[in-house]
């Protein structure tokens, strides 16, 4: 299992020449998790710098892998990991999400940097 964090399916979308690292796994669907958070951040830049119906169709791109909601129990292990990491709130949610679901995360974000089960590609 997969999920591509909000840093790496912005360089997707945007076509940067990073999104080489994403590709193969963005492709692969039925192994991709997708945690709500994600959809949140990716929506508000799309929103932000393009169009709203843009930003819908990325969304609806993003929904062809399995979309995770945030739960109370996520909630509470995103805290922890927070804490544990001193990650902001989205990325611990998507360390959370990627820690049930036994999923790599795929990020250029350097706050995963050296953690377990992420795949870090620098900028």
């Amino acid at each position: 299992m997969n999920i591509i964090d909000s840093s790496a399916w912005l360089a997707y979308f945007a076509d940067e020449p990073s999104a080489k690292n994403f590709h193969d796994t963005i492709q692969k669907t039925e192994s991709l998790i997708v945690p709500v958070i994600t959809i949140y951040e990716v929506f508000k830049v799309v929103l932000r710098e393009s169009s709203e119906n843009e930003a819908l169709q990325v969304i609806a791109a993003m929904h062809k892998g399995n979309v995770v909601e945030l739960s109370t129990n996520l909630a509470i292990s995103a805290s922890k990991l927070s804490l544990k990491h001193k990650l902001p709130m989205a990325d611990s949610i998507i360390l959370a999400t990627a820690k049930q679901y036994k999923a790599t995360i795929w990020t250029q974000d350097i706050d995963f940097k050296g953690i377990a089960g992420v795949k870090y590609f620098k900028k």
